[in-house]
């Protein structure tokens, strides 16, 4: 790791493109490319580290994207993980890049494609100097970026990855989406070496009964783990992340920043883009978690979890008055879950939500219903719970002062 950064403590990350960029590049061990770990000081195992995200800066000028389909050859059984050249059997070999096009990444040794992936459907997005619109061009332009695609997508020095927009991929054309960037990475180190996008329990399932050296059983993933790899929309500019701390100083990293992403993630991929990420991080000793918990800003809370307005509340004290009962105090909280599917990352949500709060998870699914949601982050198997949690149990985890600043709570 490097520092440890002080508590508090400011951190600027630098990102490279995460998903299509490191994973057709042959000699990456897993799906993304993510940042050096940043040990933060007086983190222990059983302590929990608060990263307030106060910018995330765009600096990519396009991001190409897609379906993706597997290479035939092109791995042994994870096409993020185990690659190997189709041709030679080299695993993870050098490449180089030749011309345009996925194919033409090839391999230093034999000079047979070597990409993992290709893209079925795809496009090519640009985006204006602000950072705010981005629009998908024609065949014309997107071959114009692919010839610069370094240039185009701002990865950084460090980073081995061949671009995506090497692609020149233009399925459509014209439309138009608002960016809004968040991270798709960031977290605590998991407690056992993972390749870094399988920290989470539904793309880390593939690791169970996995024929390579990072091979684990289902106990194994549950119990180290931090599901740093979120893909949720809501890790953006003005949330705070909680995160588990499974080794000694945390090992707070950032990664896979998107440019935009609809909830789910239905394409399996979305408009990767280099970013600068600034993090404020805060130690809340004694707080032991198994995964992330995030305060989203307001607007990004579903409805029924927002805080209530004045005028809301005086009905409600007129209610409370007449049938002779006293308002409970609370505030949004949202818990992460995650597993090999939906269902089983809404349960896995759930029960950390009870855990977390000291209550049952018949009175999480009673307040998920009436005063939260769940909602799903990526398909196959990240969800968030989100409720609003008595003031009591955010008390007694050391976090009612967090929640309470964060939405200008009267409490």
């Amino acid at each position: 790791m490097l520092g440890p950064v002080s508590n508090p403590g400011t951190v600027v990350f630098t990102t490279a493109p995460g998903c299509w960029g490191p994973m057709i590049t042959p000699k990456l061990k897993g799906g993304h490319e993510v940042t050096m770990p940043v040990a933060v000081s007086g983190a222990n195992v059983g302590d929990a580290i608060a990263c307030d995200i106060k910018n995330i800066r765009v600096l990519s000028r396009a991001s190409s994207s897609g379906v993706s389909e597997i290479s035939e050859g092109a791995c042994e059984s994870d096409p993020t993980v185990d690659k190997k050249c189709p041709n030679c059997g080299r695993r993870w070999p050098e490449a180089k890049e030749i011309g345009i096009g996925l194919e033409s990444i090839v391999c230093a040794h034999c000079g047979a494609p070597v990409s993992p992936f290709r893209m079925r459907n795809g496009y090519t997005m640009v985006f204006d100097t602000k950072r705010r619109i981005g629009l998908t061009v024609g065949k014309k332009s997107a071959l114009k970026i692919a010839r610069s695609s370094r240039e185009w997508g701002l990865i950084p020095k460090r980073s081995v990855q061949f671009s995506a927009l090497l692609a020149a991929r233009a399925d459509l054309v014209g439309v138009v989406s608002g960016l809004r960037a968040f991270m798709g990475q960031l977290g605590t180190m998991p407690s056992k070496d993972l390749p870094d996008s399988h920290n989470a329990g539904d793309v880390g399932y593939s690791l169970v009964g996995a024929r390579h050296e990072w091979a684990l059983t289902e106990e194994e993933l549950a119990k180290h783990r931090t599901d740093g790899h979120l893909d949720c929309d809501s890790v953006r500019t003005g949330a705070i992340l909680i995160c588990p701390v499974k080794i000694g100083g945390g090992g707070v990293y950032a990664g896979d920043a998107h440019a935009v992403q609809g909830d789910g993630e239905i394409a399996g991929h979305t408009a990767d883009v280099a970013a600068e990420c600034t993090v404020r991080v805060l130690v809340v000793k004694g707080l032991t978690l198994d995964g992330p918990i995030i305060l989203p800003p307001k607007e990004d809370l579903p409805y029924a979890a927002r805080p209530k307005t004045e005028e809301e509340m005086k009905l409600a004290r007129k209610l409370a008055k007449e049938h002779g009962i006293t308002i409970e105090e609370s505030g949004p909280i949202q818990i992460v879950g995650s597993g090999p599917d939906l269902n089983k990352a809404t349960y896995n949500g759930i029960e950390r939500a009870a855990n977390l709060l000291g209550i049952s998870a018949d009175e999480v699914k009673n307040r998920a219903t009436i005063s939260g949601a769940i909602e799903i982050a990526r398909l196959p198997g990240i969800i968030t719970v989100s409720l609003l949690a008595p003031r009591r149990s955010l008390e007694k985890i050391g976090l009612a002062g967090l929640v309470r600043k964060h939405y200008n709570l009267p409490w």
